[in-house]
């Protein structure tokens, strides 16, 4: 967009803001005449606005447009602040974190070396950093348009630690010196469109079916969990991903979700085939293809949620045999009065671990097992909430070949996690976490560090 174009925008944006609040008469008027003398409104746009500055409806009290008749124009719209203009609704929400964690790992040796593994190893370290989830900001666009309910969505996700920008953009390693900065990871950024009876359709970029509930159902998603590259942090810990999961991640994707039937939705989408991070080298992509089903109702009393999601995508290698990577996963989370239970399982072949595509086959494209689960429980009492939890990931060889080339890749990454939790306000919640986590290699060789994460997570 041209920057005529943005400030035209940014401009109009504001004038509507302050002809929606109360003024000393001319207000509005004199900077609308500014902006257009400086020509950042064009003659139509400065027009149209004064036009309607000029309107009854605009020199009436403030208090006449919260009228029942009227839309609000500010507003809190669920979990994010609102701004009605017109048939649009604009929502803002986002989120804040930053924890100090002390991660506590073995001195590097012979017998701890685990390729693949995600506990800790090089000695101690702490950090100032974010969690499993960085920081966001979340813009929408909705209206209703011949009965269409259409929205356009983008998130932004900043971290608060600096990072390199080499090997992997704004979620790179870490580079913990002075004159740097954070990274920004534009990880939404797709349109819907639905209406009652239909569902809906996203196209665009955002959060994958495969494994999703296992992460936003996850205790760690609001903390630390395993923290990763504590000596020099990026943009995120990994939470449970690697031990107990594999990161769903945000992918490019056309998907349709359909209406709910007494609590069941099904969702369907083709994704943008992902290549291998470890495995040969691919030339011609097949697209990937994810669906999930989710049962939501309450019974009795207990409130119960259940899903199964699946992955499929055929990788055509350039030196290599072909092969089709493919998992599922299924889940249960069960509510009754104080306690919340969670309970996950996959099982995948060509998909790796910790990440999609990563350590999926060896390096001939020879494909290689995984599986994992993890086990949850949180009680809240008040403001007070405590939980725990269990889980590991999984990783199999491809063949006998690949025993003998990759001895120490990883067999089981596996972590504990306890957690006390304090909502000092209906924004801000306050947390402590103590993390284990151990990961083993095929040869026997085992590494653990302990974590210790203390910090707060604000939404609004």
């Amino acid at each position: 967009m041209k920057k005529g174009a943005l400030l035209r925008g940014a401009a109009m944006a504001l004038t509507l803001a302050v002809m929606a609040t109360p003024a000393m008469a001319g207000t509005t008027t004199d900077l609308l005449k500014r902006l257009h003398e400086k020509g950042i409104l064009s003659d139509e746009e400065y027009a149209e606005l004064l036009k309607s500055e000029s309107s009854p409806a605009a020199q009436a009290p403030a208090a006449a447009a919260s009228s029942p008749d009227d839309k609000p124009v500010v507003r809190i719209a669920g979990s994010g602040v609102g701004l009605q203009v017109g048939d649009v609704t604009l929502k803002f929400s986002g989120s804040v974190n930053g924890f100090y964690v002390h991660d506590d790992g073995e001195a590097p040796s012979a017998t701890n070396s685990v390729v693949g593994g995600v506990a800790t190893v090089g000695g101690d370290s702490s950090a100032v950093r974010n969690g499993l989830l960085p920081g966001f900001l979340k813009v929408e666009a909705t209206t209703n348009q011949g009965g269409w309910d259409v929205g356009a969505h983008f998130g932004m996700y900043p971290g608060i630690n600096s990072v390199s920008y080499t090997g992997g953009g704004a979620n790179s390693p870490g580079n913990p010196r002075a004159l740097q900065t954070s990274g920004i990871d534009f990880r939404q950024t797709y349109l819907t469109f639905g209406r009652p009876g239909f569902g809906e359709v996203k196209i665009g970029r955002d959060i994958g079916l495969f494994q999703s509930e296992s992460i936003l159902n996850d205790i760690t998603l609001l903390s630390s969990g395993t923290p990763a590259g504590n000596v020099a942090p990026s943009n995120t810990t990994l939470g449970r991903i690697g031990v107990g999961y594999i990161y769903t991640d945000f992918q490019p994707q056309i998907t349709y979700t359909s209406p709910s039937f007494g609590g069941l939705t099904v969702s369907i989408g083709v994704f943008e085939p992902l290549s291998s991070t470890t495995g040969p080298s691919e030339t011609n992509k097949q697209p990937g293809f994810q669906a999930k089903i989710v049962y939501d109702r309450s019974f009795g009393g207990v409130a119960t949620r259940l899903w199964l999601s699946g992955l499929t995508q055929k990788h055509n290698v350039d030196a290599g045999p072909d092969y089709t990577g493919a998992g599922w996963d299924a889940g249960a989370r069960i509510g009754f009065g104080p306690v919340t239970l969670v309970g996950t399982y996959y099982d995948a072949s060509g998909l790796g671990t910790t990440g999609l595509n990563v350590f999926d086959t060896d390096g001939l494209g020879n494909k290689r097992d995984s599986h994992g689960f993890y086990l949850q429980g949180l009680a809240t009492f008040g403001k007070v909430s405590v939980g725990g939890s269990y889980g590991e990931s999984n990783l199999d060889y491809a063949n006998a070949a690949d025993a003998l080339a990759n001895p120490t890749l990883v067999d089981r990454n596996s972590s504990w996690v306890g957690q006390l939790r304090y909502g000092l306000t209906s924004w801000v919640t306050l947390i402590g976490e103590y993390v284990h986590t151990r990961s083993e290699a095929h040869n026997g060789n085992r590494a653990s560090s302990d974590a210790l994460a203390i910090g707060g997570v604000l939404f609004f």
